[in-house]
């Protein structure tokens, strides 16, 4: 899941999310505090885009989940975040090698087990990679909120938004999903076939480039078509914020786990927060709404 005129504000740069910024003291009220949205589900305590880290995500109180979705060699939309099996089954082959059966029977947990044993679970080890049609049908009915995440291989961008875009409708969840990718052409091809449809444009920043000008990224978004900014962290500005606002568009930020992350996004108007740690962002805000 992997994006701004007024007096500029310092901008935050930072690499754990704790930095502060200028006019966040005030108490948040609840009409401003942000959308909980868990990234690849609760990913710090379960493994990544599963049944089990998005039924945990809400669990733990979270308004939704974004996951990430790309075509298996029959043209059937997953859930996984990478191109390969390499990193969550220890199998070397591409998803678009495979079939949506073939990966349906792949363990995808395991690896969570070996990697975080103080958050091992035995049922991980049960888990397996869930096609997007699963997923609407087993957990979206429970979210108010659904970043649906596009990983877009060379040639297949139309294809992979089509079968999206089809079983959203499908599931009659158009009111819920946003779609969302950072390959901007499929941004403005949901927009095409589907312009009832949210859309967020994901942003990030580049290793060893400058920090992108509000305006180009503004730029970009609406040349899109897009509803939302999906930013991450160190784009995320008060005045990066109001600029895309005043243009119509709404801001959500990832990753962030930092519990100064809900006061910031209170703030600054941001939509929505993407973290992988929902109990601990949640808890806060919860807190705020007691006060």
């Amino acid at each position: 899941m992997k994006l701004p005129t007024a007096k500029r504000t310092t901008r935050t740069t930072h690499t754990t999310g704790a930095a502060s910024a200028g006019g966040e003291g005030a108490t948040p009220q609840a009409s401003n505090l942000p959308l909980i949205i868990g990234h690849r589900g609760a990913s710090s305590v379960a493994p990544e885009n599963t049944i089990a880290a998005f039924e945990r995500a809400l669990r733990d109180g979270a308004d939704g989940i974004e996951f990430d979705v790309r075509l298996a060699r029959d043209g059937v939309p997953v859930v996984i975040h990478d191109a390969t099996l390499r990193r969550t089954a220890g199998i070397d082959a591409p998803i678009a090698a495979l079939s949506s059966s073939d990966l349906s029977t792949i363990d995808v947990g395991s690896w969570f087990n070996r990697r975080h044993p103080t958050h091992a679970v035995a049922a991980y080890a049960r888990e397996t990679l869930p096609t997007l049609a699963r997923v609407f049908r087993t957990v979206a009915p429970r979210c108010r909120l659904l970043y649906v995440e596009l990983k877009c291989e060379a040639g297949e961008t139309t294809s992979l938004v089509e079968r999206v875009v089809a079983e959203v409708r499908a599931h009659a969840l158009e009111r819920r999903v946003v779609i969302e990718s950072f390959t901007l052409a499929a941004i403005a091809e949901a927009k095409r076939i589907a312009p009832d449809l949210r859309t967020a444009a994901a942003f990030e920043r580049r290793p060893g480039r400058p920090l992108p000008a509000a305006r180009t990224l503004l730029k970009r978004a609406r040349d899109c078509r897009a509803d939302e900014l999906a930013l991450a962290r160190s784009l995320v500005s008060r005045r990066t914020v109001e600029a895309a606002r005043a243009h119509g568009l709404q801001t959500v930020v990832w990753t962030v786990d930092h519990p100064s992350w809900v006061r910031r996004a209170s703030a600054f108007g941001l939509r929505a927060v993407i973290t992988n740690d929902p109990a601990k962002l949640c808890a806060v805000r919860e807190g705020f709404l007691k006060q």
